[in-house]
């Protein structure tokens, strides 16, 4: 994937406040600009969307704002899990069909979602225009949030990798699967290697206890030391397995919502704190970061 160039282009003709060469990470009302994470997972069925819906919730409990963005913009997932029926997604906007406050629909608590759309090109493909449309919208966003989560596919495609380069912060999603560690390792592999990225936050899914969860960490740790030094893995929590969590994906709504006292809405509760008790990574991995951040409308 090669977008620096263009990216590059686009962003010098864009307006930055700048205090000693770094970005004032405020936006214009003087507000501190939101968090930008992605979760992101390098195998399918992981449950990365069920934990994207489940923490949304919690973060909002805790008197965030929160935008979900599903980035899954082959498949769209994040709309299935809140029971929600989008008429418009985010290819109404980028072909100018639709203005992005026509697209975000609420869900539940107040949660705002950008949806996606089944069957969509890859972003790599967007033309300057689209890519433009894309840059105009955003910066028209009137709305102002805490915590911008990005809900991306399973993998290592172009899309996913563009909405991992993106985030200020990436949690990666596994389970004790020897598959999905094997998967998780590769695509930080592939970040850290062909982009630069360094740091990463490990959330263990479908586990028994934290001494499993604990395990797995180690585990990745212990192959990115031998490996990849350089890289920051951060244990940022587990989610407990429960049957109350498979009867609210069956049911299409959160765990918190329906089952708010069973163990998998207490490990997200959790796992909420800890990840607003962690600080912001306030370093920029490249061009790309500050494009997002004008994307988001906030500067």
């Amino acid at each position: 994937m090669d977008q620096a160039n263009g990216l590059r282009e686009m962003v010098s003709k864009k307006a930055y406040n700048m205090n000693g060469g770094k970005v004032v990470r405020k936006s214009s009302s003087g507000l501190p600009l939101p968090r930008v994470i992605a979760v992101t997972s390098g195998k399918g069925g992981v449950g990365k969307t069920n934990i994207v819906g489940n923490l949304s919730i919690a973060l909002r409990r805790l008197g965030k704002r929160v935008l979900i963005l599903d980035g899954d913009l082959g498949l769209a997932n994040i709309d299935i899990i809140f029971g929600l029926n989008p008429v418009y997604n985010i290819k109404h906007v980028i072909n100018g069909e639709k203005d992005l406050s026509e697209v975000i629909v609420e869900g539940p608590e107040e949660i705002r979602i950008i949806p996606a759309g089944s069957g969509l090109f890859e972003l790599v493909h967007l033309t300057n225009g689209q890519k433009l449309n894309l840059l105009n919208e955003f910066d028209r966003l009137s709305e102002d949030f805490d915590i911008l989560l990005i809900d991306t596919g399973a993998g290592i495609s172009s899309n996913i990798i563009y909405f991992n380069l993106a985030a200020q912060e990436r949690i990666v999603v596994t389970t004790c699967e020897p598959s999905s560690i094997t998967d998780a390792y590769a695509l930080m592999k592939v970040m850290f290697t062909q982009h630069g990225t360094r740091s990463f936050k490990l959330l263990v899914n479908m586990v028994s206890h934290e001494k499993e969860a604990r395990s797995v960490f180690e585990n990745l740790s212990n192959a990115i030391v031998r490996f990849l030094k350089g890289i920051s893995l951060e244990y940022i929590g587990f989610i407990p397995n429960d049957d109350n969590f498979q009867k609210a994906v069956r049911q299409q709504c959160a765990v918190l919502q329906r089952y708010p006292e069973s163990e998998s809405s207490k490990g997200f509760c959790e796992l909420a704190q800890r990840l607003l008790a962690s600080p912001a990574d306030e370093s920029c991995d490249g061009n790309i970061k500050f494009f997002w951040r004008k994307l988001m409308g906030y500067h």
